[in-house]
């Protein structure tokens, strides 16, 4: 199903997820929003609600705020990153991975993050932005009703992990002209 590109309803999920934390517990937070075949890592790269379920809510959660949100032109993946801080005071940075469920509903694909010395600048305002549509009108004329749209690919994401769990994890948009990095995130080995 094709949406409307709208960054406020990532920006709102993000926030909503946050809240949910703060009121629920952060791993409880987690476990609602994970779609199936969510990963995350731990630093090693796991399937996300399979690890989840073995873990109990820490006393309090960490907090975060989007920065900027990044959406595909069919509206239906998203990446937004910014900060975030621990109760004890240390900082550090996420990057999500949205993807619309079924019912439309905004889950969460892969989630990462690191810690840094200072916060990134927080903006003044959130941003959002739209990727161009990567794909025209199909040659062979409109998909029929019960046929799946085809793969927007105007938000391109990956996750790669090399030794020592280092990753990097890139978000790509299409510019109508060409694909610009977005978010390149470079974990080191630990």
């Amino acid at each position: 199903m094709r949406y409307q590109p709208d960054p406020s309803s990532v920006i709102a999920a993000e926030i909503a997820f946050n809240r949910l934390a703060q009121e629920k517990g952060q791993w409880t937070a987690f476990r609602a929003t994970a779609a199936d075949d969510a990963v995350m890592f731990v630093p090693q790269r796991v399937l996300a609600k399979d690890w989840l379920k073995k873990q109990a809510d820490p006393p309090k959660s960490v907090t975060w705020s989007p920065a900027i949100v990044y959406v595909s032109c069919d509206g239906n993946l998203a990446a937004s990153t910014g900060n975030w801080t621990r109760p004890d005071g240390s900082a550090g940075y996420f990057t999500t991975i949205w993807r619309r469920d079924k019912k439309g509903a905004w889950k969460w694909v892969l989630d990462h993050g690191d810690t840094l010395a200072e916060p990134r600048p927080a903006p003044d305002a959130l941003t959002g932005k739209v990727a161009t549509c990567r794909r025209g009108p199909r040659p062979d004329g409109p998909p029929s009703k019960d046929a799946p749209p085809p793969p927007d690919e105007s938000l391109l994401w990956s996750a790669d992990v090399e030794p020592g769990n280092a990753r990097r994890v890139t978000v790509r948009m299409w510019t109508g002209q060409e694909y610009e990095t977005v978010i390149d995130d470079r974990v080191k080995a630990r």
